[in-house]
């Protein structure tokens, strides 16, 4: 009975470990990756995955035109907020959101859906979303292999920016008065 108990416990702990590695989302290809910033006391958290560019064309190929993009890979990024702030001027409520982009050539539309857990955007629902805030695309100032997100802060307002490869879009962000 004993050498039974045993040799069940170590099957459950294989099984238990193979189950916490198969969880271990840093050994992804698209490992995940936070950005946190402070704006005075306002709070920005951005959760990611970092895809890589790989030698593949990104901008109108791996990630089309004028459709909507979880903003990375795997599940879709979150942008959280510890306070009402403005984004690009327009009013967003304190909280946790999916941050979700359509990329275009020269604009592109970012969207702050209030489904922030969600896979990908395959069940993105336009009715969810809290705000859609309109940002230039443009150079970045070197080739990112990996999606990153930045933060430059001047005074009371944040600018937050998407880069990679060769490119980069930038949002504006304060505190709500």
């Amino acid at each position: 009975m004993l050498k039974k108990s045993l040799f069940v416990l170590l099957i459950l702990s294989t099984a238990m470990g193979s189950l916490f590695a198969q969880q271990d989302k840093s050994k992804r290809p698209s490992p995940p990756a936070i950005m946190e910033t402070a704006i005075g006391d306002l709070k920005v958290v951005i959760e990611y995955n970092s895809p890589a560019v790989k030698g593949r064309t990104i901008w109108g190929e791996l990630v089309p035109y004028g459709k909507v993009w979880r903003t990375g890979a795997n599940e879709a990024t979150t942008f959280s907020i510890s306070h009402d702030a403005m984004v690009q001027g327009h009013h967003l409520a304190a909280g946790k959101y999916a941050l979700l982009t359509i990329p275009g050539e020269e604009e592109w539309v970012i969207i702050f859906n209030k489904v922030a857990d969600q896979w990908g955007a395959y069940n993105y629902n336009e009715k969810e979303d809290a705000l859609r805030v309109a940002a230039k695309a443009g150079s970045a100032p070197e080739f990112n292999e990996r999606l990153t997100f930045d933060a430059v802060v001047r005074d009371t307002v944040g600018f937050v920016n998407i880069k990679w490869e060769n490119l980069a879009v930038g949002f504006s962000i304060k505190k709500a008065e």
